[in-house]
């Protein structure tokens, strides 16, 4: 424990920081709550999206069976640009999915399948889930450090800085009153001892 001043001054120092360790406790702990709730949240909407990008496979999966074709469907376009916007998130910047754009390659209709177009459409939106699911893992990330550095901070408040400022505010408080005490035997002995000579005096 750090040495500290036994006096009015480190007194007055050790109660301000005391009321305001106490008084930003209760706004880390709103912090942790709200940022639990994010983590729910951002995990909630990614599994959502697992299980929508599950069954777009699957269908994708059952024209291809049924069709018996081995047909690259990704060779028919390709990603053109990727648009995110920043979200915040209790005081926390995040990147957040807009749409990923896509460019067409031209290819000849005689060459392929009738189902290749919602073959390609499908493939589309399964290449934009996974880039959704990207992002969204990455808020997740963002979010659990925010977390960790807030839980921190509340176990720095509530286990070290807030007992360390009590004990010594009672520290002080204890030397003042022996201090005060000892002032006062000091000034009984003082009187006494005038009142002694002034009996020897008269």
């Amino acid at each position: 424990m750090a040495k500290i001043k036994l006096t009015k001054n480190e007194l007055k120092k050790q109660r301000d920081a005391l009321k305001r360790y106490t008084r930003y406790l209760p706004t880390l702990e709103l912090k942790k709550q709200q940022l639990l709730a994010e983590i729910r949240r951002i995990q909630d909407l990614a599994r959502s999206k697992e299980q929508e990008q599950k069954k777009l496979k699957q269908d994708l999966d059952a024209w291809v069976a049924v069709f018996a074709e081995d047909v690259k469907l990704d060779a028919l376009f390709e990603v053109a640009e990727l648009k995110t916007s920043k979200g915040n998130i209790a005081g926390i910047d995040i990147p957040v999915f807009e749409k990923l754009e896509f460019r067409d390659v031209a290819y000849d209709y005689m060459d392929y399948p009738l189902w290749v177009d919602r073959g390609v459409e499908v493939t589309k939106k399964m290449i934009s889930l996974k880039k959704e699911l990207d992002i969204l893992h990455e808020q997740e990330e963002l979010v659990q450090k925010e977390l960790m550095t807030t839980v921190q901070r509340i176990n720095l408040f509530d286990k070290v800085k807030i007992p360390e400022a009590k004990l010594n505010i009672k520290r002080i408080q204890i030397f003042m009153s022996d201090q005060d005490t000892a002032a006062v035997v000091r000034g009984k002995i003082s009187k006494s001892k005038i009142q002694k000579k002034a009996q020897q005096a008269g």
